[in-house]
């Protein structure tokens, strides 16, 4: 069975690394492959990213929703200096992104070194795993390089 292997494999790597997303993922997936719904798996493949980044804006704009944000605060941070940044950063990171996920269309089996250099991070450097994304776009942006100074 094509992937099982794998799936099985990033499911220990993320029981192992505490990463409870990732083994969550690997184990529907793998339950999706065992019940035979493989009509599931284009779905996800197409909006599954859309539909993992409104539930992410949907827990971050809670605070706006409940009024713990207000109009004020938000224009003096988008006015001071950490609001500038942050919109610079804001800004880079969603090119990045973009980079990220043209990489992941183009060479899908890189989504393995992701996931294992962000086990690494989360279980080494104590990082956050908030998805492939921006590994995918760093690593482009290191693929550029690389490339770049080659030449």
């Amino acid at each position: 069975m094509p992937g099982f292997t794998l799936l099985v494999a990033l499911f220990l790597i993320g029981v192992i690394a505490r990463s409870n997303l990732i083994a969550t993922a690997a184990c529907l997936l793998l339950i999706i492959k065992l019940a035979k719904l493989n009509f599931i798996f284009p779905f996800l493949e197409k909006r599954g990213l859309e539909l993992g980044l409104l539930f992410l804006l949907l827990s971050i704009l809670v605070p706006v929703a409940t009024g713990r944000i207000t109009e004020r605060e938000m224009l003096y941070n988008l006015t001071s200096l950490p609001g500038l940044l942050a919109l610079f950063g804001g800004a880079l990171a969603t090119h990045l992104n973009g980079e990220g996920l043209r990489l992941l269309q183009l060479q899908p089996e890189i989504i393995f070194g992701l996931v294992t250099g962000s086990i690494i991070g989360i279980v080494f450097l104590g990082g956050v795993p908030v998805g492939p994304l921006m590994a995918a776009g760093i690593t482009a942006l290191f693929m550029e390089l690389a490339s770049w100074l080659k030449n």
